[in-house]
């Protein structure tokens, strides 16, 4: 009987156990004021919705957030280029991609036709701070200007304290109409690049990332993920119509 009390007190305990965890939240990076990350985060609350796993969105700067993330301070991040994971060893990339973004050069005072990233080499350049497609684009480049977000790398551009600014495509229209700056600043095209990014989580969550890819790959399979993508967008382009 002895026996018996303990094992079912073992069993108790490991189920109490079981179920916070399961309650306890993931708590995820993602970058401040970039619209973008808006969308992957809200593709984000999707997928772990499926699988029944609470999600929180933690805003950070781009770099901090690596700098949390990595450290298993937060649990991952909302999307990232590829490339974190050889950067930052202990976030694992999550496949298939979420999302995809379109780097893009704005400028106040210049319009030409982009066709490479060295097509700005010669500029002053500005790019947020820790955002790696930026960071990796203008890499070696002479005169790189880092902003703190999105929002202040428009503003800089806007006074001409460099000659074209760096961002996706869509973060970057967004950040301009925000601020009413649709008459000073344009986009050059066409993009830089398409680049696919990817949903990070941090390596102790290793067992998760099976399940969560699993759900991926199904909503890709479908063609739900980019009709979902598509809304987010346009709910996102609405709101800002409706509260500039």
């Amino acid at each position: 009987m002895k026996a018996m009390l303990t094992a079912l007190a073992i069993l108790l305990t490991l189920g109490l156990c079981a179920t916070t965890w399961a309650q306890t939240p993931l708590h995820i990076a993602r970058i401040e004021k970039i619209p973008d990350q808006f969308v992957g985060g809200e593709i984000l609350r999707v997928v772990y919705k499926r699988l029944n796993i609470p999600m929180e969105l933690v805003d950070r700067p781009a770099k901090r957030a690596l700098m949390e993330s990595s450290a298993g301070v937060l649990d991952g991040e909302v999307q990232r280029n590829i490339h974190v994971e050889s950067q930052y060893t202990t976030l694992k990339a999550v496949h298939p991609a979420i999302n995809y973004i379109e780097p893009s050069v704005f400028s106040a005072k210049y319009q030409f036709e982009v066709k490479a990233w060295d097509d700005i080499k010669d500029y002053r350049i500005g790019i947020v701070r820790g955002v790696g497609t930026s960071e990796d684009g203008t890499k070696g480049m002479k005169t790189v200007y880092m902003a703190n977000n999105l929002e202040q790398l428009m503003i800089m551009l806007s006074e001409n304290r460099m000659d074209v600014a760096v961002s996706d495509a869509f973060s970057g229209m967004v950040a301009i109409k925000k601020l009413h700056l649709e008459n000073r600043i344009h986009l050059l095209t066409p993009p830089l690049q398409k680049i696919e990014i990817y949903h990070f989580l941090h390596e102790k969550h290793k067992d998760l990332i099976p399940r969560v890819e699993q759900v991926i790959r199904s909503m890709q399979a479908s063609g739900e993920l980019e009709k979902l993508r598509k809304q987010i967008i346009e709910q996102y382009i609405s709101q800002t119509d409706t509260h500039p």
